[in-house]
């Protein structure tokens, strides 16, 4: 029998906004967190372990987007805040990880 999967509406994104200062860094620190993730399972027949994997019980065929979301809810991860750049100065070009 097929297995119904939730996708991210499971955890709830009101539920998620309670955790997160915005809509915003939720979605950053969720991207970083799935990208982590994937390089996780990616490297895992290499035997490296560079990244942490998943935090909870995963699912099989679980997006890692979905792992990430579930990992906030729980709240085995914080969302960082955001920190605005002084006006002054001017915003610096990519992204620092």
């Amino acid at each position: 029998m097929a297995q119904n999967l939730e996708g991210i509406i499971n955890p709830p994104i009101d539920e998620l906004l309670t955790r997160a200062e915005s809509k915003y860094a939720l979605v950053i620190d969720a991207a970083k967190r799935a990208r982590q993730i994937n390089a996780y399972y990616a490297q895992l027949h290499e035997g490296l372990f560079e990244y942490v994997g998943p935090l909870v019980d995963t699912r099989m065929n679980e997006k890692p987007l979905s792992i990430a979301m579930r990992e906030f809810n729980d709240g085995l991860l914080e969302v960082t805040p955001i920190v605005e750049a002084p006006a002054d100065k001017e915003p610096t070009e990519g992204l620092a990880l």
